[in-house]
């Protein structure tokens, strides 16, 4: 189990994390104190993922503070790691990555123990070879990996709100076919949770499976909007469904700065394909 805290951003401009991961009102690194065994960071540079990741708890660790420095990208996953599955190690930190994917989990698969051989024989062979770590996690990011190469899109990068769709329903079908129902009872540790981010750089995922997430894809007043070569009238305004955005921030919690926060519903998702064009959906649960 991993009952972890999540933040992620797929932007226009490449933006610095600093603010995000270290300076706002509830940034990532003051969440460490309660979820204290293991931090990792992806960004994109040039379209390949690059992964830092540590055992031990971000607020003390010189390394994610420096790193938090320096990242700078249009795509970045970050992740804090609570953990009751598979001991404190790099290998079982988020977030975790195959090719150009990369995933971050905040949830648990009730009775793991009992059911990892159930989800090993829906993972497909030449994938199960990369697992390298003990949590359900990891497990569950090559899963889902499994279903979109059997349905086409695990090098195929052009995914949108159809094929996602398609992909959450199979994955979520045969996940509570295997465990059980999900559950949104978000303080009980023993239930099935599921949510998490998923990104190829371009492309952004975001979904709520029973434990909370949050988006954002605009702010009350844009700081740069004078200066900003970017800027338009979405930065300010709530983005539409099949309308393309200039940034999507999803997080585990609120952080507090110029950005709108909306809560996501038990079983649903919000994304970017390829071009920041938007898109939400839910799965039927």
């Amino acid at each position: 189990m991993s009952m972890c805290r999540v933040f992620g951003f797929r932007s226009i401009l490449q933006s610095g994390v600093h603010q995000s991961l270290i300076d706002a009102d509830n940034a990532i690194v003051q969440q460490s104190d309660r979820h204290p065994d293991g931090w990792g960071v992806a960004y994109y540079k040039m379209g390949s993922p690059h992964l830092i990741k540590m055992d031990g708890q971000a607020r003390e660790s010189h390394i994610f503070k420096k790193v938090s420095g320096v990242v700078s990208s249009n795509t970045v996953m970050a992740h804090i790691r609570k953990s009751t599955v598979g001991e404190m190690s790099p290998l079982n930190t988020h977030p975790f990555q195959f090719g150009r994917w990369v995933f971050a989990h905040n949830g648990n698969v009730q009775n793991f123990s009992n059911r990892r051989q159930a989800f090993m024989a829906n993972i497909d062979k030449d994938l199960a070879s990369f697992i390298l770590g003990e949590t359900d996690s990891e497990v569950l990011f090559y899963f889902i990996l499994s279903i979109m190469k059997k349905q086409g899109y695990l090098e195929n990068f052009e995914m949108d709100e159809d094929s996602t769709q398609r992909i959450l329903d199979e994955f979520v079908e045969k996940f509570q076919n295997i465990a059980g129902p999900l559950s949104e009872s978000k303080g009980d540790y023993d239930k099935n949770y599921l949510t998490f981010l998923l990104s190829n750089g371009d492309y952004f995922l975001g979904f709520n499976g029973g434990q909370s997430l949050l988006y954002s894809t605009h702010k009350k007043r844009c700081p740069e909007r004078a200066s900003c070569s970017y800027f338009k009238e979405i930065c300010e305004s709530p983005a539409r469904k099949e309308e393309k955005v200039h940034h999507l921030l999803i997080s585990s919690e609120v952080i507090q700065n110029e950005n709108i926060w909306n809560e996501m519903e038990f079983g649903s998702f919000v994304g970017v394909q390829s071009g920041l064009k938007f898109f939400k959906g839910k799965v039927l649960l």
